[in-house]
């Protein structure tokens, strides 16, 4: 706390999603490099199939990291033109994929973004993005989940895997029970990815959770629409801290 306060940092905007989804440029370059490999074989074994499958999957992810810098870059641009400084400041966990196009984006538009980051057997390092000063290491995930939410105005939960769902279970948990008492805005990037995951509608009509529990969050499907519906409930939130300069 004493370096966000050092820093000026008062309230994020965080971004979740999975370290293992790719830029479409190196995605691309892995996909053509295996279909480079198996050209001149008449027949793939199913193996090779199902490699060329994943990575053609891979390269479909990309999408999201592609989107996830623009919209980075789309509440960067916004924050740095209202009257009070350091407002909203981009958060990611630190590492690669999803996490390293957030920080990505706020750094190429010239903004500041906190890493969060922790130790994995596999997957996380600090990407190269993160502000200097800003990039915090963690051993323990509850402590890291902990200053994720405290200093969050907004989230916004891009295609994950069991990391992603855990923040945001979590995130819906406290919200649900009124255990976060501030406003904050979550929104689930991807509805075709979310609604085949998670069947919310059928988890009201089995009466594990309430219809207005669906109100805690909304979908959104371009970095433009995510922008928009984001940078309005900002603004009815938290009216003082995004007026313009």
């Amino acid at each position: 706390m004493t370096r966000f306060r050092f820093l000026g940092i008062k309230d994020t905007i965080v971004f979740f999603g999975s370290a293992r989804i790719k830029s479409r440029r190196d995605a691309m370059k892995d996909y053509q490099a295996l279909k480079a490999k198996h050209r001149k074989k008449k027949r793939l074994s199913a193996n090779e199939k199902r490699n060329l499958e994943d990575a053609a999957t891979v390269l479909a992810m990309s999408r999201y990291y592609e989107e996830a810098v623009e919209l980075s870059k789309l509440l960067t641009k916004w924050s740095k033109r209202l009257r009070q400084h350091n407002r909203f400041v981009i958060c990611s966990g630190g590492g690669p994929g999803i996490m390293e196009a957030a920080n990505k984006g706020a750094y190429l538009e010239g903004g500041k973004s906190v890493g969060l980051n922790i130790s994995l057997p596999f997957e996380q390092f600090a990407n190269p993005y993160i502000s200097k000063d800003l990039n915090f290491d963690f051993h323990y995930f509850f402590m890291r989940k902990f200053w994720f939410v405290y200093l969050a105005k907004a989230l916004i939960m891009f295609p994950g895997g069991f990391g992603t769902l855990d923040e945001l279970m979590e995130v819906l948990t406290l919200l649900q029970t009124n255990k976060i008492k501030k406003r904050i805005t979550v929104v689930l990037y991807g509805s075709s990815y979310w609604r085949d995951v998670i069947n919310f509608s059928r988890m009201v009509d089995f009466g594990v959770i309430g219809p207005s529990d669906l109100r805690l969050f909304t979908y959104a499907d371009s970095p433009e629409e995510a922008f928009k519906y984001l940078t309005k409930e900002l603004r009815r939130n938290y009216p003082a801290e995004t007026e313009l300069g």
